[in-house]
């Protein structure tokens, strides 16, 4: 069998919230369907989702997507102005650069490329 990722899911606290800033930050259109789901459709990424759940985080999360935005410097100062914070400093290795962040409710995401 070959599936197909259709949507990466976030549990979450405010969807309609989490929908608006990543929206802000991958573009496309947040859409509340409730008040316990919202999602944005990216222009050349998968669908991102966010379902409300009654739990908090707790812990690290154990998916994160890592986003080109081309300049990582610059998407990081434009990621914090709509409420991300940043986690430690910017990684160069052998791969390239990378910064660390969270979005409004913690869960943790990267800025990858020059």
């Amino acid at each position: 069998m070959r599936a197909q990722v259709q949507e990466i899911v976030f549990d979450c606290a405010e969807p309609a919230a989490l929908a608006r800033f990543w929206s802000a930050l991958l573009g496309g259109e947040a859409v509340e369907r409730s008040a316990d789901w919202a999602y944005v459709d990216p222009p050349g990424f998968v669908r991102v989702a966010f379902q409300r759940v009654p739990e908090g985080k707790t812990v690290k999360n154990r998916l994160h997507l890592d986003v080109d935005a081309g300049g990582v410097d610059a998407a990081a100062a434009e990621a914090v102005g709509l409420g991300a914070t940043l986690v430690g400093a910017v990684v160069t290795d052998a791969h390239g650069r990378f910064q660390v962040l969270r979005d409004p409710e913690g869960n943790e995401f990267c800025f990858v490329g020059d």
